[in-house]
């Protein structure tokens, strides 16, 4: 697999009230949710993951435990909203590093997509890339890392990393899917088990 210098941050350290049960906790492909996360990202061409928890942090913390390049980084202010948990990871991260992959633990993702974002962004050095599909904005995000100023002073008010987007001189590159893998977020039961019965066919792979 190429180096792509690389940090993941995987966000998991929401309340998952819509829900009833911690997502990240959820049987996801004989695993749990935030292990297979975990190990999409870091096959996909992370070299660490930078798993922010929260609410369910004691419920987690096993599952992160002594497992090679996984850090555990706890959040106390997640109730604030999804941007507090970002600057978490952000300031979890080492100096160094080319990109930083931004991914929710309830968007469940293949490998091989998290490795394409990746790839094309390298390949181009856009400051930010995503997937889309049908016109629609997906996930994961990279951002360049020079972007870590600016990651970390994302607020709630203002509209967290979209105010990144918004910015006129932000070269964004997106890269168009056939598949809608790349928008699937769970937020329900409902939608978890329509998660379970798609997720095969959604998540071939289109290299």
């Amino acid at each position: 697999m190429p180096n792509y210098n690389a940090v993941g941050i995987l966000l998991a350290a929401g309340e998952s009230s819509r829900m009833g049960r911690p997502k990240a906790l959820l049987p996801w492909r004989g695993t749990t949710l935030v292990e297979y996360q975990m190990n999409s990202l870091l096959r996909g061409g992370c070299d660490k993951v930078i798993v922010v928890t929260g609410k369910y942090d004691a419920e987690m913390a096993p599952l992160l435990k002594d497992r090679p390049g996984i850090v555990r980084a706890y959040n106390p202010r997640y109730m604030e909203g999804k941007t507090t948990s970002i600057k978490t990871g952000i300031r979890e991260l080492p100096d160094g590093i080319h990109s930083i992959v931004l991914l929710a633990v309830d968007q469940p993702r293949p490998a091989w997509v998290i490795e394409k974002v990746l790839r094309t962004h390298t390949d181009f050095g856009a400051d930010v890339t995503s997937p889309g599909y049908d016109g629609h904005g997906g996930h994961p995000l990279v951002f360049d890392a020079q972007l870590r100023p600016e990651l970390a002073a994302i607020t709630e008010e203002g509209r967290g990393v979209r105010a990144i987007f918004n910015k006129p001189d932000i070269d964004h590159h997106r890269i168009t899917f056939e598949t809608a893998i790349v928008r699937l977020d769970i937020n329900t039961p409902e939608a978890y088990e329509n998660a379970l019965a798609s997720y095969a066919e959604l998540a071939k792979s289109q290299l």
